[in-house]
This record gives structure tokens, C-alpha cells and sequence, in this order.
């Protein structure tokens, strides 16, 4: 078990299984010393478990915790490219959107769930810098979808 996985085990944490594609595009891809991630949605088990805007039918709690979800969806995606979460020397940058009602603005805490996540597994290699995106909807009505860069060890 590599070191990141422990940590996760630590956390009360398992890896899941990489959340299959929805359409022509791959989980993740690696070029050179960076993994691109895909999209991940807040799968559990192939499910969403809720769906709806942040800010109606889905609270800024809930959101929260489908992006620590997303997350670790897309440490799972890095894993299928990688083969070990232990060659992740950084992660670069977090993108984060959030399908938001109308007059909601609270997309930051809510992505607040992914960079914890990463904070919390990776300790300082999970500082990032982070954009927090509102749109109108995102694939399957899911609430929230994250994807990550991270830089390998060489």
C-alpha cells in the first residue's frame, strides 16, 4: 500500500475505483510530468448520490461534501495513469464547477471540500492554485465537478 493510500486508510478513506467515462474522452491523461484529470462527478458506486443546484435543492453542506467525493474520484484517475499516488510530487491547480441556483455565491466554500481533501491526503504536495466556477448545469444534474492537475516526481 503506497504511503497516500495509508493516509487515506488514516482518514477512514478507501481509493475508489476510477469513475468510467461518460462519453469520448478518458479519466485522466499523463504528458510529460503532469496528470491531467477529466472531469470528476460526486460518483459513488456509479450513483450520484443527489443532484439539483447548490443553493436549491442541494445545500452549500452537501455541495461540500460531493466535492471532497469529486476528489477523491480524481486521485483515483491519477492513480489509474500513475499506478502509484506516491509519485505525485504536486498538485498544480483545482477547477472546480458548481451547478448553482440562480442567486447563489458561495462556489469557493464548496470547492473548500476538494482542497481540503487533497490538504488532509497530501499534505503540503496538495497546495494548489484553484479556480471556483458557477454554472447553470453540469452532466447527469450533478451539483458539483472537479478536476485536478498534479506534477510527478520525475
Amino acid at each position: 500500500m503506497s504511503a497516500v493510500e495509508a493516509r487515506l486508510a488514516d482518514l477512514g478513506l478507501t481509493l475508489p475505483e476510477v469513475v468510467p467515462p461518460l462519453a469520448a474522452y478518458q479519466p485522466a491523461v499523463q504528458s510529460g510530468v503532469y496528470v491531467y484529470t477529466a472531469g470528476q462527478l460526486p460518483m459513488v458506486d456509479g450513483q450520484l448520490p443527489v443532484t439539483g443546484k447548490v443553493g436549491a435543492e442541494v445545500t452549500a453542506e452537501e455541495a461540500k461534501d460531493l466535492a471532497r467525493i469529486c476528489a477523491l474520484n480524481a486521485l483515483a484517475a491519477v492513480k489509474s495513469v500513475t499506478g502509484d499516488l506516491d509519485r505525485i510530487a504536486h498538485v498544480v491547480k483545482v477547477t472546480g464547477f458548481v451547478a448553482s441556483a440562480a442567486d447563489f455565491t458561495g462556489q469557493p466554500g464548496v470547492l473548500n471540500g476538494a482542497s481540503e481533501l487533497l490538504g488532509e491526503v497530501l499534505g503540503d504536495k496538495g497546495v494548489h492554485a484553484r479556480s471556483a466556477v458557477g454554472v447553470a448545469v453540469l452532466p447527469l444534474d450533478a451539483p458539483v465537478e472537479v478536476e485536478i492537475l498534479v506534477e510527478l516526481v520525475p
